[in-house]
C-alpha cells in the first residue's frame, strides 16, 4: 500500500471563495494572450463561465482584476489590472510553497504507511486465537496432492512458513497475488504439540503435510479438561495451544506445533 498526498489552494474573501488555480490560471492565460476568448479556450473554460469568474473576482477582490483595452492597432483586448498581476504573482507562489509543503509529507508518508496498516490490523477482530500477518510466497494447484483445493504457502514474521489449503474460487475471491500480505487464522483447538517433530521440517517441504512451527514454552494455564500453553515463536510471534494431553509442561522447553493445512484460514484487508 502506498499512500500520496495531494491538496490544493483556495482562496477566500469574507467566507466567499475568491477562486483557486483554475480561476488563477485564467487570469495568467488573459496576461499572457490579451484576449479572454483565447485564454478561455486555453482553460479549457466556456466564454461566459471565465466572464462570470471574472466578474466574481472583480466583485470580491473590491476592484477590477481585469479591464477592456480599446481601440489600437489590434482592435482592442483585455488585460490585467495592477492588481490582477499582483494576485496572480502572489498566488504562484503560495502554491509553489504549498506544493513544497505537501511534498515535505509525501516523504514523511512512508513511516504512515506501515502505522496505517498496523493500526487496521489491530482493528480486526476474530474468535481465532492465533492471527498472523505474513506474505504469500507460493499459491500451488491442489493436482500437486490430489486434491480440488490450491495451497497458498504464507511467510509470517522470523522466517517460519505456514500453508493454508483454500479452495480454487476462494484464492480467486481472495485474489491472491505472490509477495502480497495477508492474515493467517488458526484456532487454538487445532494445534497439537510435540516435544520432538515426527517430521522433519527441514526435509519436509511438500505442502501436503501437517504444518510445523518450531518454538518454546513461555507460559501454560491447566485447566480440568484442557490446558492452554503459549509457545514463543522465532521473531518473537506466539502460538496459543489449547491441547487435551495431561504433560508436565516447563517453561523454556522446546516443542513443535503441528496443525493441518485445512485448519488455516486466509483473509486480506479491502
Amino acid at each position: 500500500m502506498t499512500i500520496t498526498l495531494q491538496g490544493s489552494v483556495w482562496m477566500s474573501v469574507d467566507g466567499n471563495s475568491l477562486g483557486g488555480q483554475e480561476r488563477i490560471a485564467l487570469l495568467a492565460s488573459i496576461a499572457e494572450c490579451g484576449s479572454i476568448t483565447q485564454a478561455a479556450k486555453n482553460v479549457k473554460m466556456s466564454y461566459k463561465a471565465a466572464w462570470d469568474a471574472i466578474d466574481g473576482m472583480n466583485h470580491l477582490a473590491g476592484e477590477p482584476l481585469v479591464e477592456r483595452v480599446t481601440g489600437g492597432k489590434g482592435g482592442g483586448g483585455t488585460r490585467l489590472t495592477p492588481r490582477g498581476l499582483q494576485l496572480v504573482k502572489n498566488f504562484q507562489l503560495i502554491a509553489q510553497e504549498h506544493q513544497r509543503f505537501i511534498t515535505q509529507l509525501s516523504q514523511q508518508a512512508a513511516g504512515v504507511t506501515n502505522d496505517y496498516g498496523l493500526i487496521r490490523r489491530m482493528g480486526m477482530k476474530t474468535s481465532a486465537r492465533n492471527q498472523f500477518v505474513g506474505t504469500v510466497q507460493a499459491i500451488r494447484s491442489g493436482m500437486e496432492c490430489g486434491t480440488v483445493n490450491d495451497a497458498v504457502v504464507i511467510q509470517i514474521t522470523g522466517g517460519q512458513r505456514l500453508v493454508a489449503t483454500i479452495t480454487h474460487h476462494s484464492a480467486v475471491h481472495l485474489d491472491l497475488q505472490i509477495g502480497m500480505e495477508v492474515f493467517a487464522l488458526i484456532k487454538a483447538s487445532s494445534i497439537q504439540l510435540l516435544a520432538h517433530s515426527a517430521i522433519d521440517p527441514v526435509a519436509d517441504t511438500s505442502p501436503c503435510h501437517h504444518n510445523q512451527l518450531e518454538g518454546h514454552i513461555v507460559r501454560w494455564s491447566a485447566g480440568v479438561a484442557d490446558t492452554e500453553v503459549v509457545l514463543e515463536l522465532a521473531g518473537g510471534a506466539t502460538l496459543v495451544a489449547i491441547v487435551k494431553e495431561a504433560k508436565d509442561w516447563e517453561e523454556g522447553q522446546k516443542v513443535t506445533a503441528m496443525f493441518a493445512a485445512s485448519s488455516v484460514m486466509i483473509g486480506t484487508l479491502l
